[in-house]
């Protein structure tokens, strides 16, 4: 085998041969530069066969490691199957087609009394939004027969900023009564008329982050005042009903405490086109079906696929 030194110093004098062959002949006499440029290269290529001969190795495919492909090569030598992004519920798709199906009807109490059904059509458009934040507002712990009924009365007073900011905190309490917590919906409702007044000009705010700065505003009050009020999806709205289903369904990687944990994990898989849908489709069907007590399961076309179902 030739030394590093050696082999080195070959590859000079070939470089340096090339480079004087690029510049014309050697000087001297006519072809004596070629001449002797021709025995010392088959003097450099003698000596070379004689103190390094080349060791020949057998060829040996190479394989490409791709950037995503695990060590180990082939199939069955410890590679693991590459794994999709994201993580979503396996049965989620024909869940939701089955809860279609069973709300085909539109024939629950949200479907005639939610909160795009509370406000005055013929209104205008600032005096509209209005009305729908104060709905959810009065919706809070609150069945949406008696949310219905307590804007009803409230319409029948003149339903605006200015009319309620006028109204003293009985007659309000009056008004929306029963409704849960009434007496600090009626602080509520006064505090926010306030602010939208002297902030807002009367309107309601166009954003997730104002809306929720409200007093007695949270945030699935202002998902769905995005949604209603200003035809914007901003995210999920997650109420009792939802955070419920989801729980049962196993819609979440893991099991959420709150509503609002509840609406971080199911952002984090849902298609977005579906946000719009999903409040009022769970709304509806844990009114009618999967009941907070005594849930219906027998009559649920999701008993086979739903986990809480499994063993009745």
């Amino acid at each position: 085998m030739c030394s590093p030194q050696e082999s080195g110093m070959k590859a000079v004098g070939v470089r340096m041969v090339t480079r004087s062959r690029s510049r014309g002949p050697v000087a001297g006499p006519r072809g004596v530069g070629e001449d002797a440029v021709r025995l010392r290269m088959g003097e450099a290529a003698a000596e070379g066969r004689k103190s390094c001969s080349p060791v020949k190795h057998p060829q040996k495919t190479q394989r490409l490691k791709v950037a995503y492909e695990a060590p180990g090569g082939e199939k069955g030598e410890g590679t693991e199957p590459l794994v999709a992004p994201g993580w979503e519920p396996p049965d989620w798709r024909k869940q939701l087609e089955n809860i279609r199906a069973m709300r085909s009807g539109r024939d629950a109490p949200v479907d005639q009394l939610g909160a795009e059904h509370c406000y005055d059509p013929s209104a205008p458009p600032k005096v509209r939004r209005y009305q729908v934040l104060l709905s959810l507002m009065l919706s809070s712990q609150t069945k949406d027969q008696v949310t219905a009924g307590a804007m009803q009365r409230l319409r029948a007073h003149g339903l605006t900023v200015d009319s309620i900011l006028q109204m003293d905190d009985s007659t309000l309490g009056t008004l929306i009564y029963p409704v849960g917590f009434w007496r600090s919906k009626v602080k509520y409702i006064k505090q926010t008329s306030a602010i939208l007044q002297q902030r807002y000009g009367g309107d309601i705010p166009a954003s997730v982050p104002e809306l929720v700065a409200l007093p007695g505003v949270g945030p699935k009050m202002a998902h769905l005042a995005m949604a209603v009020a200003w035809g914007t999806v901003s995210g999920i709205a997650v109420d009792t009903h939802v955070h419920r289903i989801a729980g049962r369904l196993k819609w979440t990687k893991k099991a959420t405490k709150s509503p609002e944990k509840t609406r971080t994990a199911l952002e984090e898989w849902l298609p977005r086109e579906l946000w719009s849908e999903i409040n009022g489709l769970l709304v509806g069907f844990g009114q009618q079906t999967c009941l907070p007590v005594r849930p219906r399961c027998q009559a649920c076309l999701n008993r086979a696929l739903c986990p809480a179902a499994q063993g009745l």
